[in-house]
C-alpha cells in the first residue's frame, strides 16, 4: 500500500506538458515496466542514440522546479539506509548532488555513453550500463533511485537489499515522458512493498520498501 504524503509547497506556474498517456515513450515505459521482453536489443539502442542526441542541452533542464521531487523524496520519504545508492539514468548529473549528500557511495548509471561525457566526474562514480543487467551482486544496493529513468522490476528487486529502498520521480508529474504512477511501480514490482508518494514543484514521487 502507497500512503500519498500532503503536499508542502504550491505547484509552480507554467510546468511544461510534455507528455499524456499516448505518447510513445509512455507507452515503452509500461510495457518495459510490465514485460521484460518489450527490453529488445533494438529498442535499447534507440533509447542510447536518442538520449546520446540530447545530451549536449541537457543539463538546461535542471530547473528548481524539476529537482524538488528528489528533494522532497529524500525529505520525506523515510529513513534513507548510508550504504550504496544506484542512480538510474543519471543523465549529466544534475542529481546527483543531492543524492551524495545523503549516501555513502553514489552509482550514477546511464546507458547513454554522451551523457556522461557530458556530466562532471564528481560526485559519485559515472558508469555506462544498461539497467536492465546491472553489473552489481545481488542484495548490494541500499537504495535505488530512478529520476525520469525506465524501470526495470526484476533486476531492481534483484539488486536492492531486504531493507533497501526504491525512489521513483517523475520530475514533471503525469506529463513526464518516462512516467509511472506510484500505484504502478508497487504494482509492477516483484512481492509485495509499501511506502509513501508526494509532490513537489512540478513532479511526484514515491518511496518504496519490501513489506
Amino acid at each position: 500500500m502507497i500512503k500519498e504524503l500532503p503536499r508542502l509547497d504550491e505547484m509552480p506556474p507554467d510546468r511544461p506538458e510534455m507528455a499524456g498517456p499516448d505518447h510513445p515513450i509512455r507507452k515503452m515505459t509500461q510495457q518495459i515496466a510490465f514485460d521484460p521482453a518489450a527490453w529488445t536489443p533494438e529498442r535499447k539502442t534507440k533509447v542510447a542514440e536518442l538520449f546520446d542526441a540530447m545530451a549536449p542541452e541537457w543539463s538546461k533542464r535542471a530547473t528548481i522546479e524539476r529537482r524538488e521531487p528528489l528533494r522532497d523524496a529524500l525529505a520525506r520519504g523515510g529513513p534513507l539506509p548510508r550504504g550504496l545508492c544506484v542512480e538510474i539514468g543519471s543523465g549529466t548529473g544534475a542529481s546527483t548532488p543531492d543524492l551524495a549528500d545523503h549516501f555513502e557511495t553514489v552509482m550514477a548509471l546511464d546507458l547513454s555513453r554522451e551523457m556522461l561525457r557530458h556530466a562532471p566526474a564528481q560526485p559519485g562514480h559515472r558508469v555506462q550500463g544498461d539497467a536492465s543487467t546491472l553489473p552489481l551482486a545481488d542484495g548490494s544496493a541500499a537504495s535505488i533511485v530512478l529520476v525520469n529513468a525506465l524501470l526495470f522490476p526484476i533486476e531492481m528487486d534483484r539488486v536492492l537489499a531486504e531493507q533497501g529502498t526504491l525512489i521513483w520521480v517523475s520530475s514533471l508529474g503525469e506529463f513526464t515522458p518516462i512516467y509511472l504512477a506510484a500505484a504502478d511501480v508497487d504494482k509492477a514490482m516483484p512481492g509485495e512493498w509499501s511506502g509513501v508518494a508526494g509532490r513537489a514543484g512540478w513532479g511526484t514521487w514515491a518511496a518504496l520498501r519490501r513489506s
